[in-house]
């Protein structure tokens, strides 16, 4: 694709990175065909191929109005288009640049601009869990469209306390221990279980994205700055090894962490700190081979219930990561499969879009549970806090991260050492 860049953008870091990325796009519209959004309103400018035009129109001097506005950020940034576009074009990366810029020129309503306030202060404050207590406290007396948005009370049950010569640091982050603290400590049973304990830095926080992808990014980077600061006295320590991966159990956060390196590769301060720390971040499922030959006979998936699993976008699409949880659960003993239809499709969840776009969103969600429960499944797995709250919302049968339903089949001899 040719560009001719305005003044006001050549030779800016934003200007730079959209033009090498605008290059790639052939427009050939393959990544149309994978777009929720263009599958649900039918609209050019409602994919990816229509939305690159709209920034590289913003790019090249033409100035943008709320509805350009309006159809970037109904984007769920679920990155299928990436899955799917033969040339490489890293829309992930456009889409973040052309919401920067549409925003610096379009002021938005003031009730917009304090709902995105709320999100993107509100859910990393440490105040969220508490008022999640709250919520949860009374839940029964909350209006249907809150309810859905506050998932039942969870025991978070033992966390581990033996130590292993193996270690791995992981990020509790800003929502999950509110809204599902069992997957956290789920997660160091089963680590535990294969001989590698789990380490928590106190100061690490938010991953950075909630405010990264509503369009505070410099608020995001101080997030993902403190970060670093929090885990680096783990993974280079003044003697000893160090941690030997960041394991991220939220498949959104690991999407993020995995960017440090590329979103601060421009700090001189950070960047050589946050390259190291992407490059040691994992998804828990990347864990996956070492924990089937260590668990093999610590397990009893016999009796189980059946699995159907729903790969989130930020791990199929945005870590390129499919197929390892299906394959090494079967190896386990588990029944699982994924959907006959549209597994690759979002399932609108989408970090806070279920909050600006409910409308989408839960026309999304209801698409998806359809395909899942045409498979009939006791249980349906996933790997992201926000995917699993969202699926929830819509239906009676359980949803868990897959991690959970593991360690709830760990045998009675191997969980009576958390205790």
């Amino acid at each position: 694709m040719q560009t001719t860049l305005s003044a006001e953008y050549q030779n800016t870091p934003d200007g730079t990175a959209a033009e090498a990325i605008l290059r790639k796009c052939v427009h050939c519209g393959f990544c149309t065909a994978t777009c929720p959004t263009y599958q649900l309103l039918g609209d050019e400018l409602d994919g990816p191929r229509g939305r690159i035009y709209l920034i590289k129109q913003v790019l090249e001097g033409q100035t943008p109005t709320r509805s350009t506005q309006m159809h970037l950020d109904r984007c769920l940034t679920c990155r299928n288009c990436e899955t799917t576009c033969p040339s490489g074009v890293d829309y992930g990366h456009l889409i973040d640049i052309g919401r920067k810029l549409v925003d610096a020129k379009v002021p938005r309503p003031l009730p917009e601009k304090a709902l995105r306030w709320a999100l993107k202060e509100g859910l990393p404050s440490p105040l969220f869990g508490p008022a999640m207590k709250l919520g949860q406290l009374v839940r029964p007396l909350l209006p249907a469209a809150l309810k859905t948005k506050v998932p039942p009370w969870q025991d978070a049950g033992f966390w581990p306390t033996r130590a292993h010569a193996r270690q791995v640091l992981v990020l509790a982050g800003c929502a999950q221990p509110a809204m599902g603290p069992n997957i956290n400590s789920a997660t160091a049973r089963v680590l535990d279980a294969a001989g590698i304990q789990t380490l928590v830095a106190p100061k690490a926080g938010c991953c950075g994205a909630v405010k990264f992808h509503l369009n505070d990014q410099d608020g995001g980077r101080a997030e993902m700055r403190a970060n670093i600061d929090a885990w680096w006295p783990f993974i280079a320590p003044a003697s000893g090894p160090g941690v030997e991966a960041i394991v991220m159990n939220a498949s959104g956060c690991g999407v993020t962490v995995k960017d440090y390196g590329h979103i601060l590769q421009d700090d001189p301060v950070y960047a050589a700190r946050a390259a190291r720390v992407s490059e040691l971040t994992q998804d828990l499922s990347e864990l996956l081979p070492t924990l089937v030959a260590a668990l093999r006979d610590k397990v009893a998936a016999a009796g189980q219930p059946a699995l159907v699993f729903h790969p989130p976008c930020t791990l199929q699409h945005g870590q390129k990561l499919r197929g390892g949880v299906e394959k090494h659960l079967s190896e386990l003993g588990f029944s699982i499969r994924i959907a006959d239809q549209e597994s690759h499709l979002c399932c609108g969840s989408a970090g806070t879009y279920s909050v600006l776009n409910p409308e989408l969103s839960y026309q999304l969600r209801d698409r998806k549970l359809t395909n899942l429960q045409a498979k009939s499944a006791e249980v349906i797995i996933s790997a992201n806090i926000g995917c699993i709250t969202h699926l929830q919302s819509g239906t009676p049968t359980p949803v868990r991260h897959w991690v959970e339903v593991l360690d709830a089949a760990l045998d009675r001899e191997v969980r009576a050492t958390f205790s």
